[in-house]
């Protein structure tokens, strides 16, 4: 599996989105997304350079970060339940999927016990899609507002899967949208919110992610090659 090679035409593609867009290469980071890889492969994209990984499943995760160096950085982006909150603390610099206010105080919660705070993104169900997790762009200023409250949160933006489609384009209203929803609540100048992280794009479109103000792609299939599930 050409891991590195892979990951120099992600950035290569990335910076060139960043120059078509006007924006710094710097603006834009790449969260390697490495669910169901194995500890290997994770290891050859850290020889690479990558030190950025994003886990979906707390398991799996806890697994790999037990095996893995210690100066990498971990942000989880999965769906969480409550529950399994406990296993990420202190363990991830990021949480990318916070949909509800249940799930925020359990977070904070849990930070507390380890006196200290975490970064945290909104996730938005932009497509109202009801198989997916998300606020819904009407609710999201109450659960900002609700969040905000909490001391060991850092609110430092939001988070989208968009309804998925195989052409890159379609996807930029979506993109866009979050931006728009961004910007909303950014005018609304909340103490502890800021509206510095969009995680938007994947593999088949982090390039329109980024020209619509991506500051973080998450990107694994282009990197890692085709999941294989067991």
């Amino acid at each position: 599996m050409p891991i590195a090679a892979n990951l120099k035409t992600i950035q290569q593609r990335m910076t060139a989105a960043c120059a078509r867009s006007g924006r710094p290469a710097k603006s834009v980071r790449l969260l390697a997304v490495s669910k169901t890889v194995d500890s290997e492969r994770i290891a050859a994209a850290v020889a690479a350079g990558q030190k950025l990984f994003g886990e979906n499943y707390v398991q799996e995760f806890v697994a790999k970060q037990a095996e893995l160096s210690a100066d990498l950085h971990w942000h989880f982006i999965g769906a969480l339940q409550s529950n399994k909150v406990k296993y990420l603390a202190g363990k991830v610099s990021m949480i990318h999927s916070v949909d509800r206010l249940s799930l925020a105080k359990e977070i904070d919660r849990q930070w507390q016990h380890l006196n200290q705070r975490i970064d945290i993104l909104l996730q938005v169900n932009v497509g109202d899609e009801t198989s997916k997790a998300g606020v819904a762009a009407n609710d999201l200023e109450t659960l900002v507002r609700a969040v905000a409250a909490l001391p060991n949160l850092r609110v430092c933006g939001l988070m989208a899967l968009p309804p998925y489609s195989d052409d890159a384009e379609a996807t930029r209203p979506w993109f866009r949208q979050l931006r728009h929803l961004a910007a909303a609540i950014d005018a609304l100048a909340l103490p502890g919110v800021e509206m510095s992280e969009l995680s938007m794009g994947m593999s088949h479109d982090f390039e329109v992610a980024i020209e619509e103000g991506a500051t973080l792609v998450r990107v694994g299939t282009a990197l890692f090659g085709e999941r294989v599930y067991s």
